[in-house]
């Protein structure tokens, strides 16, 4: 009730301008706060001078006779803001460093060898992608490692002809379990060669997402044994170079769809929807403007170095703290975004419909819509998740769903205590959603709500978004950065803040989920307008 309902256009204005005011607020407290500890001991190693992500370390020639320039430190009478730069994130420093060249090498490559396959050998495409994949595999881990992967896929396909999907499911979460647990981990690994930075990164990622895909293609042939689907589709499958260490994960229905199962692939030319290459350039540009972007707020946001001080991060105003664990959540997605950002380009010139980027956190108030990885989100859902729980209108079934998908989570991200911690939480907020959604519908709660008006359902329902878009926040937080920093923000804000901090935090967070309701109501009378015009043609 009152989710199609307008609010009046000045209460929505006095919603944007809490917000920003707040934003502003909370960033200038944390603005203060990275500079001023900018010097700390505890912050020398992560937050060091230079232009880490975008560039090598700052140049600059502050004395004009240098007849070079050098990586020097600005006078001390020259007060640059911002000019030392927290580099506390390893995986976003090598991306964008070390790896950075050989990541864009890789993948221009691999445009450039579709193109040209394209236009020699159109009915090829599928099996060019396969050989790049391999060899981008076997120059970067080596032949040992390709053949740990090959003897992987060649198990589990054999496995499919059985067309048994519980014993196809059982032995691809095993296959998983060797690459998480040890001693079989530390056995694998060892058929990697040479060592570098991403290493550990690449492995993981390489096997994990391997195997995910093994599955995908298990089930699919068992649900679909008049296909047949062969060893080559699922070589196919499995070493499409963009996905392959990263992902996003397809699933193999899907990306056989678009890929082997539509006669675009063997034309000269395939075509594009109208407008395609636009919103191919546009999506390129914005995953550069987004690394630019964080590059310049991390010279002057310290949030991934200030909560490893916790003595420091004391001294933070409330108002701070709470910018400063809702930035930590923001900055994980822009981080899943650019990724997959990047990597959906290239699969979209392949003409794929890969997953889409995560939904913005900022936007997220209930945990049914909460994931960082879409691709393993539509893969948990339609292999786990929704075959156990059906409709999720029952309580018994949604429960064994739920605990089911965050098993398997629980062994995809490792097993280890702060994935179990996050694990339960996260499985307590989604069931926890639908008893309340139980408990609204019940009789005198109904009643209830129906004697009020559609604007006030929802001034109601964005009060208990408000709570639990902290939940999402807290639950999420003890993963992203470490479980005394979540106590410490819990403490903070619902116990020492009480009832003044916390009450402004959640009023606030209420005008946010009143603003992102509205947004939702546009898009959702656009798209009805969109198919009323349809009918009528």
């Amino acid at each position: 009730m009152g989710i199609k309902t307008a609010l009046p256009a000045v209460e929505l204005g006095l919603y944007s301008l809490v917000l920003s005011g707040a934003l502003a607020y909370a960033g200038r407290g944390l603005l203060e706060a990275s500079q001023d500890g900018a010097k700390r001991k505890a912050f020398r190693e992560s937050v060091r001078p230079g232009w880490e992500y975008i560039g090598r370390k700052m140049r600059r020639c502050w004395d004009s006779n240098q007849p070079k320039c050098q990586p020097i430190l600005p006078p001390p009478h020259l007060n640059l803001p911002g000019l030392p730069q927290d580099v506390a994130d390893f995986e976003w420093v090598m991306w964008f460093t070390s790896f950075r060249n050989i990541i864009v090498f890789a993948l221009s490559g691999h445009v450039l060898f579709a193109k040209l396959c394209t236009m020699v050998a159109p009915q090829l495409r599928s099996w060019m992608y396969a050989v790049y994949g391999v060899l981008a595999v076997v120059g970067t881990m080596g032949p040992w490692y390709l053949l740990l992967l090959l003897g992987h896929c060649v198990s589990l396909y054999v496995v499919s002809l059985s067309g048994q999907p519980w014993l196809c499911l059982s032995l691809g979460l095993a296959s998983l379990a060797s690459f998480k647990l040890d001693p079989l981990i530390s056995w694998q690994s060892g058929f990697v060669t040479g060592t570098f930075d991403l290493q550990e990164v690449l492995f993981h990622g390489g096997s994990g997402f391997t195997v995910l895909r093994c599955i995908s293609f298990a089930l699919e042939s068992c649900a679909h044994p008049e296909r047949r689907y062969s060893l080559a589709d699922l070589l196919k499958y499995n070493f499409y170079l963009p996905f392959f260490f990263f992902g996003p994960i397809m699933t193999f229905d899907r990306f056989h769809a678009q890929t082997l199962g539509i006669p675009q692939v063997s034309q000269m030319d395939p075509v594009r929807p109208e407008g395609e290459l636009w919103r191919i350039r546009a999506q390129a540009v914005l995953s550069m403007v987004a690394i630019v972007a964080v590059d310049i707020f991390f010279h002057f946001f310290y949030i991934l170095t200030i909560p490893s001080d916790l003595k420091y991060a004391h001294r933070l105003p409330d108002s701070a703290l709470a910018g400063l664990a809702y930035s930590n959540l923001v900055y994980d997605w822009v981080k899943a975004a650019v990724l997959f950002g990047v990597v959906n380009t290239v699969a979209r010139l392949d003409h794929l419909d890969p997953p889409r980027p995560p939904k913005c956190i900022t936007a997220l108030y209930v945990f049914a819509e909460t994931h960082f990885d879409r691709g393993i989100n539509d893969w948990l859902c339609k292999y786990v998740y929704d075959h156990i729980g059906g409709e999720h209108s029952a309580v018994i079934p949604e429960l064994g769903a739920t605990v089911a998908t965050f098993a398997i989570t629980t062994l995809w991200l490792g097993p280890c205590d702060i994935v179990y911690l996050w694990s339960c939480l996260n499985c307590f907020g989604l069931n926890f959603e639908l008893w309340i959604q139980k408990l609204a519908v019940w009789g005198p709660l109904a009643q209830i709500e129906a004697s009020l008006s559609e604007q006030m359902s929802r001034r109601v329902r964005a009060i208990f978004g408000a709570m639990n878009f902290w939940a999402i926040v807290m639950y999420n937080l003890v993963s992203l950065n470490s479980l005394e920093f979540t106590e410490m923000v819990a403490q903070r804000l619902l116990l020492k803040g009480f009832p003044r901090t916390t009450l402004a935090v959640l009023f606030v967070t209420y005008c946010g989920v009143q603003l992102v309701k509205e947004r939702e109501r546009t898009l959702a009378l656009e798209e009805d307008q969109k198919q009323d015009k349809e009918k009528l043609e």
